[in-house]
């Protein structure tokens, strides 16, 4: 608080008080005391009055930092009533009480609106699991009517697979504790059993993959990354030039696996390389080539983000995605 803040704000008492110290030194003087007795008066008056302001002043100057300071060392400013102190002064009392009740109704109405989403949440992953079985039902049924057009549908409903898993990871994004495993995997071993997962997928566009220095042991929740590398593969495949050639590689650093996987696509912008990874992004291959919904990539990058994994993308004849795995295994101990 600024001192002449503070003094405007007292203008009124101070213009009072210096009423009153002219009507004594006029008093004063009209009953013929002594000149020097009355600026004596007039000075301790004056002298009272600038020590009350100033203890008051400093109280209030005191309150108002440290609650400025709490206000600024915390992320999340709505919890600023649990930290502040009591004040010694009325003003400071009724400021306090109005934050507290003011944060009390927030939190109250923050409770319900969380319980609502989790509630939703929860329908939409059991709404997810229930429509696996007709899925599969209809699965069965293409398996044993054998035709061009049981070939289409069942093509169709990989398609399906595709985005009923997605909406699955999404609705959990937000608390992937609840199903989060830090185990230890071999890149090899879970790329070629991704790569089985989209057999039909990669064999329809007759993709060419390949694989380099794929011997490592690296950590990370396995289903989790078996739904990033998913959807990776499903991208190249969406946003394909020619034939398709997959490269799936991996450079040992000091710290850390680089994991890279490459393709010949069509490429990504470069002015769109830093927000392919934003929700809802589609950029203009998302417009132009393929019906993008802007999550799958979000999704990855949110996912790799609760694993402890970087994940960014370069074009380069094609695009190139690199994904960090640190090599400390104490992420085995922390989750």
């Amino acid at each position: 608080m600024k001192l002449s803040t503070f003094l405007k704000d007292k203008w009124i008492f101070l213009l009072s008080q210096t009423t009153i110290i002219l009507f004594l030194a006029l008093l004063l003087n009209a009953i013929n005391i002594d000149a020097a007795a009355n600026i004596f008066i007039c000075l301790c008056i004056i002298a009272i009055t600038t020590g009350c302001l100033a203890l008051e002043y400093i109280k209030k100057n005191s309150f108002y930092t440290q609650l400025y300071n709490n206000l600024d060392s915390l992320e999340k400013k709505f919890y600023i009533s649990s930290v502040i102190t009591e004040p010694g002064f009325a003003e400071g009392a009724i400021l306090t009480d109005v934050i507290r009740q003011a944060s009390k109704s927030m939190s109250d109405e923050l409770s319900i609106y969380r319980h609502m989403n989790n509630e939703y949440r929860e329908y939409v992953e059991t709404w997810i699991h229930e429509i696996k079985l007709p899925i599969s039902c209809i699965n069965l049924i293409c398996e044993n009517n054998k035709g061009e057009m049981a070939f289409s549908v069942k093509d169709e409903l990989s398609r399906i697979e595709g985005y009923v898993e997605q909406a699955l990871y999404y609705a959990r994004s937000t608390n992937v504790e609840k199903d989060y495993i830090i185990r230890e995997i071999n890149l090899d071993t879970m790329v070629k059993g991704v790569l089985k997962k989209y057999s039909k997928q990669l064999i329809g566009v007759k993709a060419e993959p390949s694989f380099e220095n794929l011997s490592h042991t690296v950590y990370g929740d396995p289903k989790w990354l078996e739904f990033v590398l998913g959807q990776l593969i499903t991208n190249s495949i969406k946003y394909k030039k020619n034939t398709l050639k997959l490269k799936f590689s991996a450079v040992e650093e000091k710290d850390s696996i680089l994991f890279f996987l490459e393709d010949n696509g069509i490429g990504i912008p470069e002015n769109e390389l830093t927000r392919i990874f934003d929700k809802g992004f589609t950029g203009t291959n998302g417009r132009n080539y393929a019906k993008s919904t802007g999550i799958g990539l979000y999704l990855c990058k949110q996912l790799c983000n609760k694993m402890h994994l970087s994940i960014s993308a370069f074009s380069k004849n094609g695009t190139v995605i690199s994904i960090k795995f640190p090599k400390d295994s104490r992420l085995l101990l922390e989750n």
